[in-house]
């Protein structure tokens, strides 16, 4: 579980690498002798003839000449297409007969060969510093000092709203696109939602996204007697509809227009919309369904009793379901207590080794979520210094997935990076870490699907950090198989981990990235933002010495590193839940 083992990992990642591109070459060595046996069984078979006088003078006959000329044709350029044919044939095989010499070593690694090329480091003096330098004891623990009190406490359970009607309006069905924190978004919006309409909420439907093709259920995810116990005096919720509406199903509502479908709610829609739109379907057809529904809901002009209960979901009443909640626990014991280095993980790994490990002093850890996945990488257009071979693929993928329509396609690298629009390496967000003062000695959880590139993108970051842990490498493959190829629930855990960690920081804005920075908040942990802009600007000068940049990082990252900051007006209640939910002591 430590650093040599780590080591010997990366070792192998190379040197299968290194085997694979023998093979290659190899291979087209082969095709090339092939072709040249070929050719020369071409020119002797020719000079054969010609010495024999099958070509004879010009005395013969011109059926002679026909035939002669026939023969050569068939022995010149017959021959040598069979070799080339057979050549071919074998090369189209190959990959059939032996598909695990085209399979990517790593489960991060890229899926086309275009994006197999050699990924060279883009600040190489400041990684040679950072890998050089030290920090002080006196910075470490700074970084690892809790937040202080800072005067806000949880108002969620203190405002008396009133009991649940007798009556409710009908059955409110909402279907939820997006990756998992999208939809947990949605769910909380879902049940605000209900309560302004006096509406039955059933439990949410989560489509299968596009992207991760994860077909989760809501129960697969989330302990769903705990969610509707803990809002049951706010809310009436059911897991299913009953007989006399069991036809309104995801299916119904695909193959034609009806009635009691809401289709075009709008984004940030206010509590009056659902009022004027929703509450008279409801009240006619005794159901109503909302798709699309994700960000249908506004964070502003609310009542501060609706405000509070979709924090309440979020932080209260969304709990993972047991198993996820076990395999996170798993992993957060051996991230604070590490086993030796001849100590294997089972499946029972940690019951029998527990009472052990606990007599140990426990370490501190940081969760990083590194989303880099194909998809980020495409949609930021930025450049990721791979070459033309990434950035056609790239292209090709903005092109396939979203019909080219990028908006950052018409800005330059340098733009993009300079408004801190790009999305930081791992090689970028290694380097952050290092200039705030962690080094080789801390312990890292690497929260994250995908990484586009593969190992070749991450080695960097490792050789920063050889500390580096995931889900792979803290669990046994008995303890991931219910989660395994499943993106949301492997995302789930990287949530619950991000959740019991010392410290949270994120290389990129977006949905994991919002929903955890407002969840600490609330428990008033420890979590770094990175200042995008600076990091960009910074990263785009060339000249700048390491003792430079690590200044410039400390300045820009002071209050950043899980201040509270009240929410502005159109600005998320789940990323910024004071005052909203939150009231000074």
């Amino acid at each position: 579980m430590g650093p040599f083992r780590k080591k010997d990992t990366v070792f192998h990642n190379q040197s299968c690498t290194g085997v694979h591109l023998l093979i290659r070459f190899c291979l087209c060595l082969f095709v090339r002798v092939v072709f040249t046996i070929d050719a020369n069984q071409s020119q002797q078979r020719r000079k054969q003839i010609e010495e024999s006088g099958q070509y004879g003078d010009l005395c013969f006959s011109a059926l002679r000449r026909k035939n002669i000329m026939r023969f050569h044709y068939q022995s010149h350029y017959h021959q040598p297409l069979k070799g080339e044919a057979i050549a071919g044939l074998f090369l189209l095989l190959f990959p059939v007969l032996l598909p695990c010499l085209f399979t990517p070593f790593t489960y991060a690694s890229p899926s086309t060969f275009s994006e197999w090329n050699v990924i060279k480091p883009r600040h190489l003096s400041l990684l040679r510093s950072a890998l050089e330098g030290k920090s002080s004891n006196g910075e470490q623990s700074d970084l690892w000092t809790p937040l202080a009190d800072q005067g806000w406490r949880l108002c969620l359970e203190s405002v008396n709203t009133p009991s649940l009607p007798q009556n409710s309006e009908g059955y409110l069905q909402v279907f939820l696109d997006g990756g998992l924190n999208q939809q947990r978004m949605g769910i909380c919006d879902a049940v605000a939602v209900a309560k302004i309409l006096n509406a039955t909420l059933v439990i949410p439907y989560l489509e299968v996204n596009p992207v991760w093709q994860d077909s989760s259920s809501f129960m697969d995810i989330y302990d769903v007697d705990h969610f509707i116990n803990v809002l049951k005096d706010d809310v009436s919720i059911v897991k299913e509809l009953p007989d006399e509406f069991s036809w309104s199903t995801r299916e119904y509502y695909a193959t034609a227009i009806r009635a009691t479908r809401i289709k075009r709610a709008p984004v940030h829609a206010s509590a009056n919309w659902y009022l004027e739109n929703v509450l008279p379907v409801l009240q006619s057809y005794g159901i109503a369904a909302i798709s699309p529904f994700s960000h249908r809901l506004s964070f502003d002009n609310l009542p501060s009793e609706i405000q509070q209960l979709r924090c309440k979901v979020n932080f209260k009443a969304l709990v993972f379901v047991p198993h996820i909640r076990a395999l996170g626990d798993a992993i957060v014991h051996r991230l604070r207590y590490p086993p030796g280095e001849t100590e294997a993980l089972s499946s029972d790994y940690l019951r029998v080794t527990t009472g052990q490990n606990d007599k140990q002093r426990p370490q501190k850890f940081v969760v990083l979520h590194l989303r880099f996945d194909k998809d980020m990488a495409a949609h930021s257009a930025c450049d990721f210094g791979g070459g033309k071979a990434e950035k056609l693929a790239l292209a090709k993928y903005r092109q396939t997935i979203w019909g080219g329509r990028v908006l950052n396609s018409q800005f330059t690298d340098e733009e993009l990076r300079s408004q801190g629009r790009c999305p930081l390496t791992p090689e970028e967000i290694g380097l952050l870490l290092a200039a705030l003062g962690f080094d080789n000695s801390t312990r890292l959880y690497l929260a994250s699907h995908k990484v586009y590139g593969g190992e070749a993108r991450i080695s960097t970051l490792r050789e920063l950090f050889p500390l580096m842990e995931n889900k792979k490498s803290l669990a046994s493959s008995e303890e991931r198989a219910r989660i395994k190829g499943k993106a949301s629930l492997l995302a789930a855990v990287d949530y619950y981990v991000g959740m019991h960690s010392d410290i949270f920081v994120s290389a990129s804005p977006g949905n994991m990235h919002n929903a955890l920075v407002g969840h600490r908040t609330f428990e008033n942990m420890k979590t770094i933002r990175p200042n995008m802009a600076l990091l960009g600007q910074l990263f785009l000068n060339k000249n700048i010495t390491w003792l430079e940049f690590r200044q410039a990082v400390a300045e820009g990252h002071q209050n950043r590193q899980g201040q509270l900051k009240l929410r502005k007006p159109k600005q998320s209640i789940y990323t910024y839940p004071a005052p909203d939910c939150m009231c000074r002591a």
